[in-house]
């Protein structure tokens, strides 16, 4: 049954009035989040440009964030729509707390895939970056242009941890190969490749794998790819990256084989974007975390792209397949000749 609601949220998007439709969505939103701390026992004075005020305590600042949340999936449909459809200068006001408490969308707010990310597909960055505000959302959406091709290398502010505003030529062929930006349709949901590795047996031979590598624990790098791939296992080892495959590997004898790193890095970066809340531009950041660390940077600010190029240049990568593989699985091993260590990442599960 079609209530009175739904009709006039359809007539106003049927005429194009994308002004009412955004009021429509901020004051669904913020109604949702008052019920949802009323519920709790948490008044909405909690709330202050969209987020905790600052005498709340820790536990009503999770409250709040909780409440946010899940305002934002109450309201996800709407967003996507004003984000897909409506001129950027609307669309973009989505995350601008300017409507007041609660009103405003946040990085996780998401239906098929996150708002930015709807948003960054329908509008080239010239468009979108006089009209964003909040900086999460506007380095989401440049790193996300970027994915889809764009130079911004001198057009926009520079990433806080340094990663590049244009693609590396490893990234630029690895996107050839596959592209982790989802492509999202009009009245929602999205379009996009499983990317794994292996992606098949192709190219692929029985491979004995030698004794597992010694582990190194508390390697930054190893860190920065569980955090990348958050449902797989990682592991490092002193030798070769067959040594590091071994220790991940179910068993000795494997059908495996090695590849270059543009190949696997379209699976990696969207290794980190398994949850819909998170987009491509999360699993770049990621993946370049993990490749700053490997060349023994500190912080990702601080390392020297020169390196990071240095690095995926020598860098041996080794894919396996594992017979038990559910329908997303990404096996590889990272081997640096230089340092002598090796990276594995491992795991598989159902979407």
């Amino acid at each position: 049954m079609i209530t009175y609601e739904e009709h006039r949220l359809r007539s106003l998007v049927d005429e194009g009035r994308w002004i009412e439709l955004l009021g429509a969505y901020r004051q669904a939103r913020a109604a949702a989040v008052a019920l949802d701390l009323a519920d709790g026992g948490l008044a909405d004075g909690g709330l202050a440009d969209g987020g905790p005020a600052g005498g709340v305590g820790a536990a009503d600042a999770w409250a709040v964030a909780a409440a946010q949340g899940r305002a934002g999936i109450a309201t996800a449909a709407l967003g996507h729509l004003i984000a897909y459809a409506a001129p950027p200068e609307v669309a973009a006001r989505l995350f601008d707390a300017d409507g007041g408490p609660g009103t405003a969308a946040g990085v996780a707010d998401h239906d098929a895939g996150p708002l930015w990310e709807v948003l960054a597909t329908r509008h080239t960055w010239r468009r979108l970056a006089p009209l964003l505000g909040p900086p999460p959302v506007r380095r989401l959406v440049a790193q996300t242009r970027v994915l889809l091709g764009e130079d911004l290398s001198r057009g926009a502010e520079p990433d806080p941890e340094g990663v590049p505003l244009l693609l590396e030529p490893w990234e630029s062929v690895g996107r050839a190969e596959g592209m982790p930006v989802r492509e999202y349709l009009r009245q929602g949901g999205s379009r996009s490749a499983l990317l794994t590795l292996p992606a098949s047996r192709e190219g692929l031979a029985r491979v004995e794998l030698p004794e597992p590598g010694a582990r190194l624990p508390g390697q930054p790098a190893t860190r920065a790819l569980a955090e990348l791939a958050g449902w797989a296992r990682t592991v490092c080892v002193r030798g070769p990256a067959e040594g590091a495959a071994a220790q991940l590997a179910p068993g000795p004898m494997v059908v495996g084989g090695y590849l270059p790193f543009a190949l696997a890095w379209p699976a990696l970066v969207q290794a980190g974007i398994a949850d819909r809340a998170y987009g491509a531009a999360h699993g770049r950041l990621a993946l370049w975390r993990v490749l700053t660390a490997m060349t023994g940077a500190q912080r990702p600010e601080s390392a020297d792209r020169a390196e990071v190029r240095a690095l995926v240049a020598r860098m041996r990568c080794f894919t396996w397949d594992d017979p038990a593989d559910r329908l997303r699985h990404l096996h590889l091993a990272l081997e640096d000749p230089a340092t002598g260590l090796s990276w594995a990442v491992s795991g598989s599960e159902e979407v």
